[in-house]
């Protein structure tokens, strides 16, 4: 960061009780373990440990400074540790002590500092469904110095870290922005203040929290409020509860079919889409290194935000054929021996996502088809009836075999119901058949990552 000690108070509003070093520091970290000479360490309160404990041992592995609790700073500025007066010569440089009221705010504050100071172009993309992999792919397609988060750094905490991760020479950045709760996305856009604010789509995630679809597409389009003058929104053609919110974007562009980004053909082989695509900037073919419907549609999304920015779709589709490449556990193809091929896609899960991924596995050739469905999480009231409705899509489309996992699982009406992921690569390694294709899917608190990796343990990887 290009900011010193006493920019950084100013930003966060914190106060400083010890000066260190006058050049800025190297980068910003939450974790004591992590930091090392150059950090600079906040210590967020947690709900069992205030992480203004571990200051001192961030000091000790040699951080530039601190950012902490006013009574931890005040304790620590005054025991000498952090350097100064008072300091022994085997203590290293002096370091910055900062008390914070809040160092979570604090941080957030930072990092809005940090994007402004940095002068790039943002790119913010939220929505149900998609919005990790249209980030991903916006990242592989933006042209220049290109910064997005890393796994999910997505959240009050990650995306702060992930502005202060940014380089002084980055020129745009894509950060993906999750939603937890009531007031969120709206939190993190003003952190991120986006030229560009994707919305990828709006279905039944998050029903618990919310209530309803209708309350999850007024919490996503509060990205909108925080658009830069100028800035643009992108939004799918069938924006369903979203349609009456965009009305508050300045600038709008839609992707999808008879959108401003659209498909005008496409051709399918086995590992790679081709598609001519059209945009307000001219008709374009891509090579895109992926096979399935709904990332295409993903990349109709991340194509519009670099529309909106200005990008050229020639400059484009030249940087798709260089690779795109996925955040783990997102439709990841693994293979086993005797042509066995599993679809780890077991990120997240929603009703729309499942359906999706399962239409997905019907475009793979096999002898057979398996879907390893684990439990959908957050659906509220009507979560049975989204599991059932899965199970129904799963039977209409002509899976072969359903295994469930988990009691929830059982809405599915699976061929086989189990108890757990240990469970479920036990029934596999007996059932699957030679050149089986198998899809494995739920909520990220189903575990079922674990599936895979028994599987590759107990088959063997090809």
């Amino acid at each position: 960061m290009r900011l010193g000690g006493r920019e950084i108070a100013a930003a966060t509003g914190a106060e400083a009780l010890a000066e260190g070093a006058p050049t800025p520091p190297r980068r910003a970290t939450i974790d004591s373990s992590q930091a090392s000479r150059g950090d600079l360490f906040f210590g967020l309160r947690g709900e069992r440990r205030d992480g203004g404990e571990f200051a001192e041992a961030a000091l000790a592995a040699g951080a530039w400074g601190v950012v902490i609790g006013s009574d931890h700073a005040a304790a620590l500025a005054s025991s000498g540790l952090a350097g100064g007066a008072g300091a022994t010569a085997d203590m290293g440089p002096p370091a910055w002590v900062f008390a914070a009221e809040d160092p979570l705010a604090a941080m957030q504050r930072l990092a809005n500092a940090w994007r402004r100071a940095l002068g790039a172009q943002v790119v913010g993309v939220t929505g149900s469904v998609g919005k990790t992999s249209v980030k991903d792919i916006a990242r592989a397609l933006l042209p220049g110095r290109v910064h997005a988060n890393r796994e999910n750094l997505n959240t009050e905490i990650g995306l702060p870290l992930t502005l202060l991760e940014a380089p002084d020479d980055a020129e745009t950045l894509v950060l993906e922005m999750a939603m937890r709760g009531a007031g969120q996305i709206a939190e993190l856009a003003e952190i991120a203040e986006p030229d560009v604010a994707v919305i990828t789509n709006v279905g039944p995630v998050h029903v618990e929290q919310l209530g309803s679809v209708a309350a999850i597409a007024a919490e996503k389009v509060a990205i909108l409020d925080s658009l830069r003058p100028g800035g643009t929104a992108v939004a799918p053609v069938d924006a369903g509860e979203l349609e009456p919110h965009l009305q508050r974007a300045e600038r709008l562009l839609r992707f999808g079919p008879g959108g401003d980004v659209s498909v005008v053909d496409s051709q399918v082989f086995e590992f790679v889409t081709e598609a001519t695509i059209a945009t307000p900037l001219g008709e374009q073919r891509f090579e895109l290194p992926f096979t399935e419907a709904h990332n295409l549609i993903n990349a109709l999304a991340a194509i519009a935000a670099g529309v909106a920015l200005g990008a050229a779709p020639a400059e484009m589709a030249e940087r798709a054929t260089r690779g795109i490449g996925f955040s783990r556990f997102r439709g990841e193809r693994l293979e086993l021996r005797d042509g066995i091929v599993l679809v780890n896609d077991c990120y997240n899960a929603n009703p729309v996502s499942m359906r999706a991924a399962l239409d997905h596995l019907m475009t793979l050739e096999a002898p057979r088809r398996v879907a390893v469905l684990g439990r959908m999480g957050e659906l509220g009231p009507d979560s049975r009836r989204y599991h059932r409705e899965v199970g129904e899509h799963a039977r209409a489309v002509g899976v072969d075999l359903v295994v469930g996992i988990g009691e929830e699982a059982r809405e599915y009406g699976p061929d086989e119901l189990v108890a757990d992921p240990a469970e479920a690569a036990e029934l596999l390694t007996a059932r699957l058949e030679a050149g089986d294709v198998v899809l494995i899917k739920g909520s990220r608190a189903a575990g079922l990552e674990a599936v895979a990796a028994a599987l590759l343990e107990l088959e063997g990887a090809a």
